[in-house]
């Protein structure tokens, strides 16, 4: 907050409400450009990008910013949808995720009945990744309830 106002009320009042700085008039050019880049500092200091990008499940490794996923090494081609779906399983690894949460999460539109979207999607991913059908090694179906991207 740049402001005319200097009583300590004021400032811890600005303060609480969410600034980051509080200046006061008059002020220097120097000290407002030195505090600036002190907050710049601090914001990409604490905001930089890390591990946390990628999620490693056996073997499997999803990059959540360049949206390549990698079995053993090999990149394996997914579609946008496709890897959305992916990630969000891979995101909620040993929980049950629902066809609807899904859809929803992914397509960011309601939910329809009888929809075999996800379905599909979930068959063609398992293809890519070369799963076995009857003992998948990541997207386990739970019957009448969803999907879970097992640890």
């Amino acid at each position: 907050m740049l402001t005319a106002k200097i009583s300590d009320k004021d400032k811890i009042t600005g303060l609480t409400l969410g600034a980051d700085d509080y200046i006061t008039k008059p002020f220097n050019p120097l000290e407002l450009v030195a505090r600036v880049k002190s907050a710049l500092r601090r914001y990409t200091k604490y905001n930089e990008k890390n591990e946390e990008e990628k999620i490693y499940i056996n073997g499997l490794e999803i990059n959540k910013h360049t949206h390549i996923c990698k079995l053993y090494e090999k990149t394996i081609d997914l579609t946008p949808i496709e890897f959305d779906i992916l990630l969000c399983l891979a995101e909620n690894k040993g929980k049950v995720v629902s066809s609807e949460e899904i859809f929803e999460t992914v397509w960011k539109e309601k939910y329809f009945e009888s929809n075999n979207t996800v379905m599909v999607h979930i068959r063609r991913i398992r293809e890519k990744l070369n799963e076995n059908t009857r003992n998948p090694k990541f997207i386990k179906t739970i019957w009448g309830v969803g999907y879970k991207f097992e640890e």
